[in-house]
């Protein structure tokens, strides 16, 4: 009878799990599967420290891109573990992974964790990857492989950054600060309005570390309504930007609300799961909380 009891104990938890599981996805589509169906894969330069042969290498930004949709060394993977879909980025060439539609005002989510591999030409530098989002083809546009788009910084401890990538702005309250004996901009929302544009000037940093230890894994969201956009490091809203704009080859600027998604390799092995995104019209309630 007590088996019987626990059994029925255990299935009554388990309808529960996934009654909730849904009821939290009611509204979301899921990117990632194991196939990476809805994405397309773009390969920068290979580094000359790699072992690929029949391909024409650099330093990993100048000379000729591998191209779209052929990985020969398969930086981008995907496993299962517990159930659940991991996006594998192994790093060892500079790529894209980009979703094949564009999105606009929207909410994505996605879990991201540290390996431990690092490869040239960033050894000595921290663990890096990136989000840019509005982006807009063709690929190749930055260091010859990722895409002309605002970027949200995923990189040991400045997950949340700004960085503006082959002639994009937002504009973001900030002020400078010293960080480990170096002046930065910071956003602060008491701050004065800057515009962050491609170029010797165009990193803002986040507000303040929010990331788990080395080994877990981090919840980051980025919300994109009209020429807005929330970075959002486990549930902290670290970064709020505006006034989103692209420029053409003559610096004539138009409005950018609208693009791909593009996940970065860059150099170091890192992890994705539960990469999912819904569209929206206005910021859930735990984010206009903290405005």
């Amino acid at each position: 009878m007590q088996t019987k009891l626990t059994f029925l104990f255990l299935l009554l938890s388990s309808v529960a799990i996934n009654l909730n599981a849904q009821k939290n996805d009611k509204g979301w589509e899921m990117l990632l599967d194991k196939d990476l169906s809805n994405w397309d894969v773009f390969i920068g330069v290979p580094h000359t420290s790699l072992d690929l042969e029949g391909y024409e290498k650099g330093d990993g930004m100048h000379g000729t891109p591998i191209g779209l949709n052929n990985d020969p060394l398969n930086v981008f993977t995907t496993s299962q573990e517990n159930g659940e879909t991991i996006l594998n980025v192994s790093g060892q060439i500079y790529g894209g992974l980009s979703t094949k539609q564009e999105y606009e005002n929207y909410h994505l989510v996605f879990d991201i964790k540290w390996g431990t591999k690092k490869y040239e030409p960033r050894l000595k530098d921290k663990r890096d990857s990136g989000v840019l989002y509005h982006a807009q083809e063709p690929h190749g546009q930055f260091w010859n492989v990722w895409m002309k788009a605002p970027e949200m910084q995923v990189q040991e401890t400045d997950c949340g950054d700004f960085f503006p990538l082959a002639g994009v702005s937002m504009d973001i309250k900030a002020s400078k600060r010293k960080e480990n004996g170096k002046e930065f901009w910071f956003y602060d929302p008491k701050g004065e309005v800057h515009t962050f544009k491609t170029g010797a000037d165009g990193r803002c940093r986040r507000m303040a570390n929010f990331e788990n230890p080395h080994g877990e894994w981090s919840r980051l969201e980025l919300i994109c309504i009209n020429d807005k956009a929330y970075h959002i490091v486990n549930g902290k809203v670290v970064m709020v930007l505006q006034n989103a704009k692209e420029y053409d080859k003559n610096g004539v600027a138009s409005a950018l609300t609208k693009g791909k998604i593009q996940f970065q390799s860059e150099a170091c092995e890192v992890y994705y799961k539960n990469i999912k995104i819904r569209s929206i019209s206005k910021l859930p309630k735990y984010i206009k909380k903290q405005l």
